[in-house]
């Protein structure tokens, strides 16, 4: 991972996220890792982290382990979320660490795509946790896929 191309990428592509604190710790063929650190940037009026910057930090962690496949596939496809949901189970303070585990299932997709299944539609799941390892919240986006020709 090249930590200072995704750092430009959120500069210029995801401004608000960048200066939310949003930043992506590592990602691979089968995770994607981001945190989020409490700050003036992203609190709300309750002293934790507003719902919102957390929703960015989770959709991070979807959208760019599809980026990831879909780059490594050499198709060309759009990628559009089409749902969100949401849980909150703890006040989110402190550094909330977002993970997405399904890069096998994002890899079965994208392997399915070509020019006569050219659309295709995936849930994927991204999971906070604060440095005690608690589940803060659990955010889950639906993304539409479509191969360009």
């Amino acid at each position: 991972m090249n930590s200072l191309k995704y750092t430009f990428f959120l500069f210029f592509k995801l401004p608000s996220a960048f200066f939310c604190g949003v930043r992506l710790n590592s990602i691979d063929s089968s995770k994607s890792v981001v945190s989020i650190k409490h700050s003036w940037f992203n609190k709300n009026p309750y002293k934790s982290i507003f719902w919102a910057a957390q929703g960015m930090a989770a959709e991070l962690t979807t959208g760019s382990l599809l980026i990831k496949k879909i780059n490594q596939s050499g198709q060309n496809v759009s990628m559009l979320v089409v749902e969100n949901k949401s849980s909150f189970y703890k006040k989110a303070t402190g550094k909330i660490i977002f993970q997405c585990n399904e890069g096998k299932k994002i890899q079965d997709l994208i392997n399915s795509l070509n020019q006569d299944n050219n659309k295709g539609i995936i849930e994927l799941k991204s999971t906070g946790f604060d440095s005690d390892n608690i589940k803060v919240s659990e955010f889950s986006f639906t993304w539409s896929l479509k191969v360009r020709p």
